[in-house]
Formats: structure tokens, sequence, C-alpha cells
């Protein structure tokens, strides 16, 4: 679908379910539960080993957020979890840096916390209260929220849905305008169970943009027909809605083909009229 300019965009994610179902199809099917990796924390002999795997599994915040901008501004985004529970915990500083709400559930009946009953209410009330939003970003793999997406596109808003392989019920795919597995989103890189990883390393900023850009660029080259090639404009342009702090110049450069030539390894650019065009490298 094209993105008109004043697109807004509202983010949901069923932050439980997809960290579970992400730890599950690294490990396979039910390991969540056998690891008890909820609450792990009190099994002192296992501890280690599944805080490794955790990690392993460990979903990219920021590649959901960027693919979600790439329909429009995002102007809401909440994440629906117990943040109380170790295994979310890690995940809190990353969702507030990105400006995401972190709404907190408590478990119902020993698991189930009741995100999808409450994500559905914020999701109808913010649609009343805002009428302005073109777009719902549902995060999630239940069936349960069939419902949900169906009432949005009778109430005009586009649907698009973000699941683990394997864990998302075909009915939601079908009541979805778009659906993409989130190891199909840009950036996200196969995962190995050997070791994780160390998180939060420090990073060079040029490397953290020249990440900030491949990935713009590979989310705007995937709805272009052109074989991977797209304006710079655009591409800018994204990276923006996905880091509105980017500033080429703050980084030495004085314009943002400069920055883009800066990445040769990773980048090629192509000089057509006026207009240059830029794709991923391999």
């Amino acid at each position: 679908m094209p993105v008109a300019e004043n697109s807004r965009v509202a983010v949901y994610l069923d932050f439980d379910n997809i960290v579970i179902s992400r730890y599950d199809h690294v490990f396979g099917t039910g390991t969540w539960r056998r690891d008890d990796a909820r609450d792990h924390t009190a099994h002192e002999q296992s501890k280690d080993e599944i805080d490794r795997n955790l990690a392993t599994a460990r979903v990219d915040v920021g590649a959901i957020l960027d693919y979600a901008s790439s329909f429009g501004t995002v102007a809401q985004s909440r994440a629906y979890a117990d943040w109380s529970v170790p295994a979310n915990t890690s995940y809190r500083r990353q969702l507030v840096d990105r400006a995401v709400d972190l709404v907190q559930l408590f478990a119902l009946g020993g698991t189930k916390n009741g995100a999808d009953i409450r994500l559905s209410v914020d999701v109808m009330e913010d649609l009343i209260r805002y009428p302005d939003l073109t777009h719902v970003v549902l995060v999630a793999g239940d069936s349960d929220y069939v419902a949900l997406a169906q009432r949005c596109k009778q109430l005009g808003r586009f649907v698009v849905g973000i699941g683990v392989a394997g864990s998302t019920g075909r009915a939601l795919i079908a009541a979805c305008d778009e659906f993409s597995d989130y190891d199909a989103l840009p950036d996200v890189k196969p995962v190995s169970r050997k070791a994780a990883k160390q998180a939060d390393a420090p990073t060079d900023p040029n490397d953290d943009a020249g990440a900030l850009l491949v990935r713009a660029l590979r989310i705007v080259a995937e709805k272009s027909d052109d074989e991977g090639w797209a304006h710079l404009s655009s591409v800018k342009q994204q990276m923006v809605r996905m880091d509105p702090g980017f500033k080429e110049k703050s980084l030495g450069f004085s314009s943002f083909r400069a920055f883009a030539d800066s990445f040769p390894k990773k980048v090629e650019l192509q000089q057509s009229g006026q207009a240059v065009r830029a794709r991923v490298k391999g």
C-alpha cells in the first residue's frame, strides 16, 4: 500500500505472546513452558543456561517499530506484558527509549494475563478518540485478535499483522490487509542456538548510523519493484521516521549523499538524472 504523507500508525504489541512464540520457534514448540523461562530465576541450576537462551531468542523491538514506521508516522505504540517477569524486564529500557508505552498486566489463572482483552479495548478506544489514525499494526499471533482486525478494517483502517512463523493462526493472517512473519522483517537475522552476543556493547555512532541506513534501505526497497533500488530521498525520510534524532551533519557529513557514500561496502549508489538511487550490496 502506498504511504501517504499524512498516514498515522498505531502499534500494539502483545509482548508476552511474541517473546514466548520466538523462544519456542528457536528452541522447539513447548520449550518455553518446559524451561519455565518465564520465572527461571527461581531455578539456580538452570538460570545461566536459560539466560543464554533468552538472549539468543531475543526479539528485535527496533526491527518491528522500524517496519511499522514504513507505513507512516508512528503516532501511538503500546506493549502489553507483565513487566515484573524477568524474561520481559530486559526489554523495558529499549521500549522506553523508543517511546513505547508499557502497559502492566498481571497473570490471571497462573499464566494468562488478559492482554488480548485489554489490547482490543485500547485499540477501539484509540480509533474512536483519534480518527486520524490510518493504520493499525498488531504484533501478535493469537487468533483471538481476528475479530479486532476485522473490526478495524470495517472502520476503514489498514491492518498490518506481525507474528512469529509457525505460531500465528491462519485466520489472523487472513483477517489482516498485510501480514509479515517476524523473521522476514528487514535486518532480522537468523538466530543461532550457540552463545548469544553480549547486549548493549559500546558501538561507534557511525556504525549505528550505517546499520540504520541499511535497515531503512531494505524497508524502502521492499516496497519497490525496482530490483532493490530506492530513491535516496525516500531512504532518508524512512531513517528519520525510524530515528527522529538522525542528522547526517551531526556525524560530520555535509549532505545525505556524502553520508551514504561513506558506506561503500554496504551500499551502492547510482545517479539517474537529478535523482540518486541506492541499494544494499550483496
